[in-house]
């Protein structure tokens, strides 16, 4: 890879099954002015508990400024599918899952938005399912100013704000999404989650989305908070339907919930 690139492997639980797995690339939030810690190696623990290799990056935030993050996630991704990290991951089935700034990421490498590099800008950096826990999706629409000061500046300009608004870019082929916000964000109201999934829905693609009625910003893996804390389990069985967690996705959660 000509960009250095900062990614923790987690591999997937011992006794999750020979042959290849599939992974995940995780993207915790934090505004494109940090990355949230209980976002990050909790959440990849979570997921190599159902059988799921999971990478965790600390893409770049402010104050570098786009397309740096968006170089990142498709350097992580293209390193996944490649296998030369040793782990035994089927280069057909690699997810990307993020939370706020870093579900915005996820969901304009889902969208396939440009960095302006050949090399990065190609299918194999899009990913096979996306899961966006309350995330930033649109640009331009009751937007998260902070995540627009950190990651393009003071005035953009309307037409790239319109690019990584990931909500007017899906299509057909746009990847299958676990989507869950709450009512009450007051940081990223529900209406991003709101507009992707019905985007996704209008153009076709799969699409699950759970709106909880009452939780702050930022839960993580949401732990014992009354409502949210259901998603974990909710998106295993989504990941089991889908063929990409084994019969043990639906278990207990608490270890990993505790680390949140």
């Amino acid at each position: 890879m000509s960009v250095a690139i900062d990614l923790r492997l987690v591999p997937a639980a011992a006794g999750s099954g020979g042959g290849t797995r599939p992974a995940f690339l995780v993207l915790p939030g934090g505004g494109y002015a940090r990355q949230a810690d209980h976002e990050a190696e909790p959440v990849a623990e979570w997921l190599a508990s159902l059988g799921v290799h999971a990478f965790v990056l600390r893409y770049r935030v402010a104050p570098d400024r786009h397309p740096a993050p968006l170089e990142d996630a498709k350097e992580a991704m293209l390193y996944i599918r490649s296998g030369v990290h040793g782990l035994a991951v089927d280069p057909e089935r690699v997810g990307v899952l993020g939370f706020s700034a870093g579900g915005h990421l996820a969901a304009t490498l889902s969208t396939g938005a440009a960095t302006g590099s050949p090399r990065l800008d190609v299918p194999a950096a899009v990913p096979d399912l996306s899961v966006l826990c309350y995330p930033v999706v649109s640009l331009t629409h009751e937007v998260h100013q902070g995540s627009v000061d950190n990651l393009l500046g003071g005035a953009p300009p309307s037409d790239l704000l319109a690019a990584l608004s990931a909500d007017l870019h899906v299509s057909s082929v746009t990847p299958p999404a676990f989507l869950w916000h709450t009512a009450d964000d007051a940081a990223v109201p529900v209406s991003h989650s709101l507009r992707y999934a019905g985007a996704l829905m209008a153009a076709g693609v799969p699409a699950e989305l759970h709106v909880f009625p009452q939780g702050r910003h930022g839960l993580g893996l949401a732990g014992e908070e009354p409502g949210t804390a259901q998603w974990p389990s909710l998106c295993a069985d989504w990941l089991a339907r889908a063929g990409w967690a084994g019969p043990a996705a639906a278990a207990p959660l608490a270890a990993a919930a505790a680390k949140n």
